[in-house]
């Protein structure tokens, strides 16, 4: 039975509140910390001349980073998502939006898309749409979504593990990939694949790239957890079904492939998609690593959602810090852009630190 509006409202405003703890926080899981870059104690430039500006879908971008899908669908999402564009437009991220399935059950929900655009006309923004959502959509209906916000590509996210232990969850992926292919070449801006906090293997992303996909974001985990996050949903509820969703959740609460792991496994494929990297990041010095790792742009999502609900200038204070974290990164390892960054020496500490093949 498809949830009413009232029931989807009170559904994403709880994911905003549980997101905010530390319990469905999946800390020191990425993998991030077994990796170091080599410091350069001369690098052959002043710090003021290094830029970390990229290009990503053909859209020129100030930095590397993209603020990830969070929030959607509720009175207060609205208030954080035109801070956030607002943010990333002048700060020159890409931003990806939360779920627009509320579409699916108001066609009035496009007029906050709409009021964002009007205040971020220039932002690079990313449409975002559930892959078990797919089958209640049509191709135009898709269309729509995007052209309303007016994307620069398209998120469809994938969560199993969050799908069975969600009490309105839709578990149906038959036929998914399928899906996906029709929207890859049906579509006028790119598909960019996600997960959402449990990681892409290098077995899925082979299927993925052999029906078009040419993004994936890893989303790997490291970060949000939405295994723990639903388990705590269900937590207080009386009826069986949440407490056996409840208990299942502790079972499952480390589950998913650690972030760095899905990055590095994905770049051994032959002819690699352009990867984004997601999930667990919190630091400058965290984005530095992952792009030495070979990813094209990296994600925040939670630490910018704590900033964001106190305020603009708190959020754009985080922004510059990661921002400026990032350029200390690329100083200290003699990398004047992010090309140069890409080729950086990188250490696995668990091989007493030798230098590893990543590719």
């Amino acid at each position: 039975m498809r949830e009413d509006l009232n029931q989807f409202e009170t559904r994403k405003q709880e994911h905003i509140n549980l997101a905010l703890l530390n319990e469905v926080q999946a800390y020191a899981l990425s993998g991030l910390e077994d990796w170091d870059l080599e410091h350069e104690a001369l690098p052959d430039f002043n710090f003021e001349d290094i830029s970390c500006e990229t290009t990503f879908i053909d859209k020129k971008m100030k930095t590397p980073f993209f603020i990830s899908s969070m929030t959607a669908g509720h009175k207060s999402g609205e208030e954080l998502n035109l801070r956030l564009a607002e943010c990333a437009q002048r700060r020159g991220w890409a931003m990806g939006v939360g779920s627009q399935r509320r579409e699916i059950l108001d066609p009035k929900a496009q007029d906050e898309w709409k009021k964002i655009r009007k205040r971020a006309p220039h932002a690079v923004l990313i449409g975002n749409i559930g892959v078990t959502q797919l089958g209640e959509l049509s191709l135009d209906q898709v269309k729509s979504m995007t052209d309303g916000l007016e994307a620069s590509a398209l998120f469809i996210h994938l969560n199993p593990l969050q799908e069975v232990l969600q009490k309105e969850g839709t578990p149906h992926f038959k036929g998914s990939l399928e899906s996906i292919e029709k929207y890859v070449s049906g579509l006028s801006v790119p598909v960019i694949i996600k997960e959402v906090g449990c990681g892409i293997s290098q077995k899925t992303a082979k299927r993925l790239m052999d029906v078009g996909v040419r993004y994936i974001d890893v989303a790997g985990l490291g970060g949000t957890h939405w295994g723990r996050l639903e388990g705590l949903r269900s937590k207080n509820k009386s009826i069986l079904t949440d407490d056996l969703s409840y208990q299942a959740s502790l079972t499952y609460s480390n589950w998913g492939i650690p972030l760095v792991k899905s990055l590095l496994e994905i770049k051994k494929l032959k002819d690699c998609c352009h990867i984004l990297a997601s999930g667990g990041v919190r630091s400058g010095l965290d984005a530095a690593k992952l792009i030495a790792m070979g990813a094209c742009l990296i994600g925040y999502a939670q630490p910018l959602l704590v900033a964001a609900l106190k305020g603009e200038q708190e959020l754009e204070n985080k922004m510059k810090q990661l921002e400026f974290e990032l350029k200390i990164a690329m100083f200290v390892t003699g990398s004047q852009t992010l090309s140069d960054l890409e080729k950086a020496p990188i250490y696995s500490k668990k091989t007493c630190y030798q230098k590893k093949g990543l590719v």
